[in-house]
């Protein structure tokens, strides 16, 4: 750890809402001196008090013991005016509300109260770091320290220098995170930063999947959680955090880029904000909601259709021996060769259901697509195509369900949910790491902390099979013209070389 971060002794923390009060709680444990100040009086107080009790619920839970929680609690130093003379203070982190102005009119104030020494962060989540420094007259010592709600618990900060912050400075906020025991990453001072800019790559494409396809938003959540391993469906996570949120992130992003098509938005939200249907905390978004109690339609009900013999292609092998697996286990005949009497089953990686029967001579009618993402693990996801005959379509759907999964039946499309879900999360995280707005382990890492994944997007890449990314990706660009689905040069050559997606590579 480097010298100035071990000589850090006191922090003022500027807003005391949520995140301040989060800000101020970390800090304090770590044995820190926080004042805490806010243009309210009555706030302060209440924050002071209300972190003591926090301090006092981890004492009676055993995470610290009472002595370390009485001290922590005398580190709290009431102060009131954001720009009482700073002295003593090492750091200032600023949390008031999310308005370039209001940053930047605080800050120049804050430089003339302020010791040379003292180094200025903001915790914004969507400003430009260096737009909020162009009001002091010294921004070197000026940088982003991007926080995520709950402090305490979500381990992950954002550490964002900004155009003119001095070079060590980055280095030292990362070592004070790490005494703070919490994970620091450093990200380019770009829209989003990091995690929401990787962030994009889920919820843009399963609005333009409902866009064009009209899937309930139910069966994109049911397919995110059990194929891709997700703790949240895009559309659970845009009602959790509201449209009023999240709307204005998608469409910041996006113009911040330039219009990126990647990055494109959907009319979906606009529209949904308009009418009200914010999510969670107006009672409807996605879904509808009972005394905050998600209002979830059933499964669909299995037809109740004979049980076909099946044949199964040889598109992905592996997968294929999987899925003869399963259907015999649950007493499916298994036919060597596909007839008139079989259903074919398809379960291809970037490529229609459709496509795959034309090009390898089987009966259109006769065919079906199945998800071949997590082997089956969890869930069928059967695709079925315009000229499918319904009877059998019904019977594919109870042949799956006979292996007592559940089953979403979709849209045959060039990729299925997931695989577009999951290309567009990697190829959002390549052309991060394209753009060198951070290294790929910090990619990673943020994205995993912050947002729950199960691996970090470029480890997942690689888990899955870069090339099968590629597919995918080339396969929707073709088929739909959309440059949205352009395939980063991160990915492209990473595939052609043999590099892992989680390496750099060497550099001139």
């Amino acid at each position: 750890m480097g010298q100035w971060a071990r000589q850090v002794g006191t922090v003022r923390v500027i807003g005391t809402g949520v995140m301040g009060r989060g800000i101020a709680q970390l800090a304090a444990a770590a044995g820190l001196t926080v004042e805490l100040a806010d243009a309210r009086a009555e706030a302060v107080a209440a924050a002071v008090d209300h972190v003591g009790q926090m301090f006092g619920k981890l004492a009676a839970k055993g995470r610290m013991t009472a002595e370390q929680a009485e001290a922590a609690t005398a580190r709290l130093r009431p102060v009131g005016d954001p720009l009482a003379p700073a002295e003593n203070c090492d750091l200032v982190v600023e949390a008031v509300r999310e308005d370039l102005e209001t940053k930047r009119e605080l800050f120049a104030a804050l430089e003339k109260v302020c010791p040379e020494r003292t180094v200025l962060a903001t915790n914004t989540s969507s400003l430009s770091v260096t737009a909020i420094a162009a009001a002091l007259e010294d921004p070197s010592r000026f940088a982003g320290l991007h926080f995520f709600n709950p402090v305490p618990l979500m381990r992950l900060v954002e550490v964002i220098p900004g155009a003119r912050s001095r070079p060590a400075l980055t280095g030292d906020l990362v070592d004070l995170v790490r005494r703070f025991g919490h994970e620091p990453v450093i990200a380019a001072d770009t829209p989003g930063f990091l995690v929401n800019h990787a962030g994009r790559g889920l919820v843009t494409e399963a609005l333009q999947i409902m866009a064009e396809s009209g899937v309930a938003p139910s069966d994109v959540d049911r397919i995110g959680r059990d194929v891709l391993g997700l703790r949240m469906g895009p559309f659970e996570l845009l009602d959790l955090t509201g449209l009023d949120v999240s709307h204005p992130v998608l469409e910041s992003v996006w113009s911040g880029f330039y219009g990126d098509p990647r990055l494109r938005p959907s009319g979906i939200t606009r529209s949904r904000l308009e009418a009200g249907l914010l999510g969670r905390k107006t009672g409807e978004g996605f879904y509808r909601y009972v005394d905050g109690v998600k209002q979830e339609a059933p499964e669909a009900p299995v037809p109740d259709a004979p049980l076909l013999p099946v044949w199964v292609d040889d598109s992905e092998p592996e997968s294929r021996e999987r899925l003869i697996a399963l259907l015999a286990d649950a007493g499916v005949e298994i036919a060597e060769k596909p007839s008139d009497d079989t259903i074919a089953f398809v379960a291809s990686c970037g490529r229609s259901a459709a496509r795959t029967a034309l090009g390898n001579g089987l009966r259109p009618e006769r065919t079906f697509g199945v998800e071949p993402l997590n082997d089956f693990g969890n869930r069928m996801v059967m695709a079925v195509h315009i000229g499918a005959d319904r009877e059998l379509a019904d019977s594919a759907h109870a042949v799956l369900a006979a292996t007592g999964l559940p089953v979403t039946v979709v849209a045959d499309a060039p990729a299925t949910i997931a695989q577009r879900l999951l290309a567009s999360i990697v190829n959002t995280a390549c052309g991060i790491a394209e753009q060198r707005i951070g290294v790929p382990a910090d990619i990673d890492t943020a994205v995993r902390l912050a947002l729950g994944y199960p691996r970090g997007p470029l480890e997942w890449g690689e888990h899955v099979g870069a090339e099968r990314i590629l597919r995918i990706l080339r396969s929707m660009q073709a088929e739909t013209g959309d440059p949205r689905y352009r395939p980063s040069r991160w990915l492209t050559e990473r595939v052609e070389l043999g590099i892992p997606l989680t390496e750099t590579g060497t550099a001139p």
